[in-house]
């Protein structure tokens, strides 16, 4: 079987190939181009480079959020589109499991967070494995608030994992509140795996659906959206 996956929802773009359970290609581009100038290049270089072509393509897989709003819709928007072109079934996948999945097997509590901006993170807990095993559903949460939810998951001893572009902006705040209790994954690995993706989509083909039931999985409204009902609000207490 024959898995491209799409990673589209945060500060990197990335594509990985599967071909019958290995890593037949993967990219990740980390550049201050948008995601809609490198993704489209980045899909005709895997499929080159791997010797296949859209048609070759068995299960499409696209991480479908939490992320960035722009972020998400163009990774999934690319995904609906070849699979509808290719009529093949896709599946959407959770950034934050696949964050997950880029930690080895240990006994930490490993905790993926992406800067969701405003004071806030998008967060979850897992137990590492493939795939992880998730021990937290998703929020939006501010970093304090979510550090609580992750502590009183943990037994006493058990350290936390942070993965991801939010352990990057608010590692300070953590290791002020954590100490030796916080773990960092090298720089190498703070962003989003494309491969996992690959990996995550195999795990999860028998959820596999037509173009039409891929959609961008949000955890709070976009900023605008946000912005309307605020003023909506002041306006109702003139």
């Amino acid at each position: 079987m024959n898995i491209l996956a799409l990673d589209t929802s945060g500060p990197s773009a990335g594509v990985a190939v599967l071909r019958d359970g290995e890593v037949a290609y993967e990219c990740v581009a980390v550049n201050r181009m948008t995601h809609s100038v490198n993704l489209l290049p980045m899909v005709e270089e895997a499929l080159t480079r791997s010797g296949l072509n859209v048609e070759d393509i068995d299960l499409y897989g696209a991480v479908v959020g939490p992320g960035s709003f722009t972020g998400v819709r163009i990774g999934v928007s690319t995904v609906k589109g070849m699979a509808h072109g290719a009529g093949r079934p896709c599946v959407g996948l959770d950034a934050l499991e696949a964050l997950a999945s880029s930690v080895s097997p240990c006994d930490m509590l490993v905790c993926p967070i992406q800067d969701a901006r405003a004071g806030q993170v998008y967060g979850a807990a897992f137990l590492a494995g493939m795939p992880p095993e998730r021990m937290m559903s998703n929020v939006a949460e501010d970093i304090y608030s979510f550090l609580e939810m992750a502590r009183d998951l943990c037994e006493e001893g058990r350290r936390l994992c942070f993965v991801g572009d939010g352990s990057i902006r608010h590692r300070a705040t953590l290791q002020a509140s954590l100490g030796d209790q916080a773990c960092f994954l090298p720089a190498h690995l703070a962003f989003l795996r494309p491969a996992g993706v690959a990996l995550l989509a195999e795990a999860n083909m028998g959820n596999a659906s037509d173009y039409l039931r891929l959609q961008p999985q949000y955890l709070r409204d976009p900023q605008a959206v946000r912005a309307r009902e605020t003023a909506r609000q002041k306006a109702a207490r003139v």
